[in-house]
């Protein structure tokens, strides 16, 4: 069902001051910054030839990203996306096999402006795993 691994997301405390060490420390390509409020969060891609970093900045007082960093104050790995070819077909596997998706369990529009869904981490050995499709 997965195909390629699309990016591996890190909780930061400020996206800019992250972007800038990835891109003045290791010469990484930096993406504009995106606000996405209705997931909570501003985000900044690190582009990389095999695959991308997606570093997350909270926003708002509901971010899943701010309780992520209240346990972990200093960042961390949040989450893994693995691109699918049909995010209805994936969510109706998943469900089929007893995974959780979060949220309201039905897609919605992240960052690149394509459909995704979160897979609760309990489901794949303490690892939440976003699917997008492609």
């Amino acid at each position: 069902m997965i195909g390629k691994l699309n990016h591996v997301a890190i909780a930061v405390v400020s996206v800019d001051a992250a972007a800038n060490q990835y891109k003045n420390i290791l010469g990484a390509k930096i993406s504009k910054p995106l606000d996405l409020p209705l997931h909570g969060v501003k985000t900044i891609f690190v582009e990389l030839d095999n695959t991308k970093i997606e570093l997350l900045e909270p926003i708002g007082e509901n971010s899943p990203i701010k309780k992520f960093l209240l346990k972990n104050p200093s960042g961390g790995m949040h989450h893994i996306c693995y691109e699918v070819p049909n995010i209805q077909e994936a969510c109706a596997k998943l469900e089929s096999e007893g995974a959780t998706l979060l949220g309201s369990g039905n897609p919605t529009i992240g960052a690149h402006g394509k459909p995704v869904i979160f897979i609760h981490p309990k489901d794949f050995n303490g690892t939440l795993i976003e699917l997008e499709e492609v």
